[in-house]
């Protein structure tokens, strides 16, 4: 049965199926809708799934246009007097505040984009673990932050620190990703999210725990891991620029001499570097996933790139992607506990972690670790909040 939701909050339960409103209760039949929401299971076929990120605006069909333009228009009105009228609508049910007559209205378009969606798009092959991307972020974005301003208290005499603190006085105090924000696949976040990719260390303390601690499970040279995956070779086990000044460049240079020179070699395609080629093949890598067009990656997403583009792409969204997957192991282990998965940053994971799940911690690492392209080494810190963050 094709349907569409009114709200995307477990306390909203709203439907719109068979041309009718149903409130509270999720009836039998469902089976197909446009975006993922809390309260639904993973059986159903969600259309925004099909389109790589684009939006119910950009899939519209032709023959749709004009009344979508005109229904959108009153949502959007709508959504500018709740803005005006100081409505937070994570502490309501956005159906509460419009008329029915226009949810409906609206509703019925949404299904028949959706299903315009579902019939003209292929079914991806990642949609499996996009689904359960959707319900890992949903789950992250529906958690409230715990914020402590106190932190910026012997800071605000600088100019920059006071404006990330209005900054962040402003914004909602809640993590809202988007699976689809780039190109590569890599998270970013919504607009009006609390800004957690970009916030600078020095006002991190701004974040506590629910639970006891932070803790923090971190690839080392993740992106650069993956290209010694992709190269065939086994990962090694210590830090993976020492490995690279011993091995690569033959003990000619320091750990962070060698760190800088690779970094530079790798994404710049017209450097050369003798040693560094050897180790690390570009133009074999690209031969297996990019056809001079399009990147394929073993993860099953299609990225059109030029030459210039080709492998920070390739690496970007191949580590990203393998990053998620191991972030939905670790949420599958914690589920039932105290301990949850607060964020992601890039290529970490931040757990909100409960002293009494402490006999799980090495489980969750070693799970962390093992990723599809080997063994990688993972540091790990923990924090009473996320500004004091110590190796352990």
């Amino acid at each position: 049965m094709l349907f569409q939701t009114l709200d995307n909050k477990g306390e909203c339960i709203g439907i719109f199926a068979n041309g009718k409103l149903l409130f509270g209760e999720i009836p039998q039949g469902l089976s197909k809708t446009w975006s993922y929401a809390s309260y639904l299971g993973k059986d159903i076929l969600y259309a925004s799934m099909y389109c790589a990120g684009r939006t119910l605006d950009e899939v519209c069909p032709p023959s749709l246009r004009s009344e979508w333009d005109l229904v959108t228009n009153r949502l959007k009105a709508f959504l500018r007097s709740l803005r005006i009228a100081k409505i937070n609508l994570d502490e309501v049910c956005f159906y509460d505040l419009v008329p029915e007559r226009f949810l409906m209205e609206y509703c019925e378009l949404r299904n028949q984009i959706t299903e315009h969606v579902l019939r003209t798009y292929e079914k991806p092959k990642n949609y499996n673990f996009l689904v359960e991307m959707a319900s890992l972020i949903e789950e992250i974005g529906s958690a409230k932050l715990d914020l402590n301003f106190e932190t910026f208290r012997n800071t605000l005499d600088s100019q920059r620190s006071a404006k990330i603190y209005r900054k962040l006085q402003k914004c909602s105090p809640y993590i809202r990703y988007n699976i689809s924000g780039t190109k590569t696949g890599r998270l970013s976040t919504k607009k009006n999210s609390f800004p957690i990719l970009t916030l600078d260390k020095r006002h991190r303390g701004v974040l506590e725990p629910k639970n006891d601690c932070f803790v923090e499970l971190d690839f080392n040279a993740a992106e650069l891991r993956t290209l010694l995956a992709l190269s065939g070779y086994d990962q090694p086990t210590g830090d993976l620029h020492e490995w690279n000044a011993k091995n690569v460049f033959r003990g000619q240079v320091t750990r962070d001499e060698a760190k800088k020179r690779i970094f530079s070699w790798l994404y710049n395609p017209e450097s050369e570097d003798f040693l560094a080629s050897r180790a690390y093949n570009r133009e074999r890598i690209l031969s297996k996933y990019w056809d001079g067009e399009t990147i394929r990656t073993c993860f099953h997403r299609e990225i059109a790139a030029d030459s210039h583009h080709a492998l920070s792409y390739l690496l970007q969204s191949t580590c990203s992607d393998m990053v998620l997957r191991q972030v939905i192991k670790v949420r599958e282990l914690l589920r039932g506990r105290r301990s949850s998965v607060a964020f992601i940053i890039h290529d970490s994971i931040v757990l909100d972690f409960s002293v009494e799940d402490k006999p799980l911690l090495d489980e969750v690492v070693s799970s962390f670790a093992a990723t599809d392209l080997g063994v990688f080494k993972v540091g790990v810190q923990m924090g009473k909040d996320f500004g004091d963050m110590r190796s352990v």
